[in-house]
C-alpha cells in the first residue's frame, strides 16, 4: 500500500442549524492494487484538546518534519488505518466515543510516524509494507 497523503482539518458551519463546527475530519489517501482510495475519519473536535491524555505529544504541532508542521488532526486517519487495516475497505469512519478514539492510539510506535510524513513530502508517498511495523509489541 502506498500512502499518498495524510491531512486533517476543522469542519466549518455551513448553515446556522448544523453542528459541523464541533467536528474535525482527518483523511488518508492511499493506493492499493492500482486503486486510489481515501478514508475519511470524522471525530469530535474535543478530542484534539485532550490528545495529551492518550499520546506522548504535548502540543500542536505534534512535530515538524522537514519544515512541515504536522498537527494532531493530520495523523488521526493514519493511526486508525494502522491499528485497523480492515478500514482499507471503508470510505468513512465516525468516532464520537472518547474510549473508542483513545483505543486507536494505544501501542502505536509514535517514533516512526515522522518518517511517513518525510517520505510523502520527499518521495510523493510512503510504501507501507506492514501496519504491524507501527504497533508496539508486548515484551
Amino acid at each position: 500500500m502506498l500512502i499518498k497523503e495524510c491531512k486533517g482539518y476543522e469542519l466549518e458551519k455551513e448553515q446556522s442549524n448544523t453542528s459541523e463546527d464541533f467536528f474535525n475530519r482527518s483523511e488518508i489517501t492511499f493506493k492499493e492494487d492500482g486503486v486510489e482510495k481515501t478514508l475519511h475519519v470524522l471525530y469530535v473536535r474535543y478530542f484534539d484538546e485532550i490528545f495529551t491524555e492518550f499520546t506522548p505529544y504535548q502540543n500542536d504541532p505534534i512535530f515538524v518534519q522537514d519544515g512541515q508542521e504536522v498537527m494532531f488532526k493530520d495523523i488521526v486517519a493514519l493511526v486508525c488505518l494502522l491499528k485497523n487495516p480492515g478500514l482499507r475497505e471503508r470510505k468513512r469512519l465516525y468516532i464520537n466515543s472518547k474510549q473508542e478514539f483513545a483505543s486507536y492510539f494505544q501501542n502505536v510506535n509514535y517514533h516512526k510516524l515522522p518518517g511517513i510524513f518525510l517520505s510523502i513530502k520527499q518521495s510523493n508517498g510512503y510504501e507501507l509494507r506492514s501496519p504491524l511495523d507501527f504497533i508496539l509489541q508486548p515484551q
